[in-house]
């Protein structure tokens, strides 16, 4: 009996120190980042146009939008060992992306159709991550994202999925520098508009999506 007794006893303490040894990272807990760099957004486009009931070639020429990019995140990380984390987080966009020219070309024919810009981007990530040494952190991501696009006044909201690799590395207490690079691909979004050309009945429809990379390096904080 006390052989079991302390083999019990033993298995507790056994827990209660893997527990401890588990809750010792650095990274386990709230914490919130900032990051600056750079972006690109790489719009894509189909058109149909039909005029009195008879197809007209129409297309969108769209450029690609670089720009400064910079993002606000707040999160938690869990230990689910002494090597393995994972991360749930949240983070927003409130830099709106540099504008560029919309060409329609409609049998032909180009025609100015005003600009458009990427604006309100957002993400909800889980993040697992790989401890590396004592103070460093590479880890994943992978999310649902969305964004709304501005074209001449129209609001699109387009939402899809991201990915991301990054590395994090403890500066001194809580504070911390990061860089990661970001994938989103956002999925299909179509717009129709009806009215009249030369007194002809006539139709538009547009179907757009976007993919976005960026590169990012900041701060942040373990609370």
């Amino acid at each position: 009996m006390k052989k079991i007794t302390l083999g019990l006893v033993a298995a507790g303490v056994m827990s209660l120190s893997a527990v401890a040894s588990a809750q010792s990272s650095p990274f386990e807990g709230f914490y919130g980042q900032v990051g600056i760099g750079y972006e690109s957004v790489a719009p894509s486009t189909s058109t149909s146009l039909t005029v009195g009931g008879v197809g007209i070639p129409a297309s969108i020429n769209l450029n690609n939008s670089n720009s400064f990019a910079g993002t606000a995140t707040l999160g938690y990380t869990f230990a689910i060992n002494p090597q393995f984390m994972l991360g749930l987080g949240a983070e927003y966009s409130p830099i709106e992306g540099q504008k560029q020219n919309i060409t329609y070309n409609v049998a032909g024919v180009s025609v100015p159709g005003g600009s458009y810009n990427k604006k309100n981007s957002y993400n909800i990530f889980l993040s697992p991550g790989l401890v590396v040494g004592k103070d460093g952190l590479a880890y994943a991501k992978v999310g649902f994202t969305g964004m709304s696009a501005d074209t001449g006044g129209d609001t699109t909201n387009y939402t899809g999925y991201s990915v991301g690799l990054g590395y994090k590395q403890i500066i001194t207490g809580g504070l911390y520098g990061f860089g990661e690079v970001n994938y989103a691909s956002y999925g299909n979004q179509t717009s129709s508009q009806s009215g009249t050309i030369a007194g002809y009945p006539a139709r538009i429809s547009i179907t757009s999506s976007a993919n976005v990379t960026n590169l990012l390096v900041g701060l942040g904080y373990k609370f």
